[in-house]
């Protein structure tokens, strides 16, 4: 019998494109996958625990694990460091779940170095100016912040290339149905299929 592998998916795109919101109707109908937890140094709330909302960890022990290169990708924010332990994503993936990672385009930039054999998808709008309204629509930005937004979504368009594939999300079940047929066809990539059978193979031989 084959022993599946899980795979890490990358979901990322442009601020406002509803990364989130796809991310959560996805796990709604699929119980394999497992939401990559991040680490940060950032104290725990009330009501949050450690393993579920976060890993918590001391500034010095998270900048440890920056230079034993042991995050996928992290980022400075508010004064707290934010992360992705790559422990935890190879545990999940060795165990036979997929893991999503949801992020922003500089954090799957640097996931892409670390951990290439992920699959990364690019969430788009259907143009800048359903982006546009998406994010007046939140009602929490001034006009400048959304222009700036905009133009930020611009140049992260245009960084589409180091992705494996590309998602419109015009509609929320058009797009997540979409993504878990990337999810499939994955799965049943040759190149995976192949590598786990010859091992099979090769027990079966001696």
């Amino acid at each position: 019998m084959i022993d599946e592998k899980g795979i890490l998916f990358i979901l990322s795109g442009p601020s406002g494109v509803g990364k989130g919101t796809v991310r959560k109707a996805l796990f709604e109908e699929d119980t394999n996958l497992k939401y990559s937890i991040s680490m940060t140094t950032r104290p725990m709330r009330e009501g949050e625990r450690e393993g579920v909302d976060y890993f918590y960890r001391s500034r010095q022990e998270f900048e440890e694990m920056i230079s034993q290169r042991k995050l996928l990708e992290y980022a400075e924010y508010v004064g707290n460091y934010y992360g992705t332990p790559k422990q935890y994503v190879e545990e999940m993936i060795e165990s036979g779940h997929d893991v999503f990672l949801e992020i922003e385009v500089q954090g799957a930039l640097q996931v892409k170095e670390n951990f290439p054999q992920g699959v990364f998808i690019f969430l788009i709008p259907p143009s800048l100016e359903e982006l546009k309204n998406r994010i007046k629509e939140r009602g929490t930005e001034s006009e400048e912040l959304i222009l700036n937004r905009l133009k930020e979504a611009r140049n992260e368009i245009e960084m589409m290339d180091a992705y494996d594939y590309v998602v419109v999300n015009d509609d929320i079940a058009s797009a997540v149905e979409k993504v878990q047929s990337i999810v499939q066809s994955e799965h049943c990539k040759r190149e995976r299929i192949a590598k786990q059978f010859k091992a099979l193979l090769e027990v079966d031989h001696t």
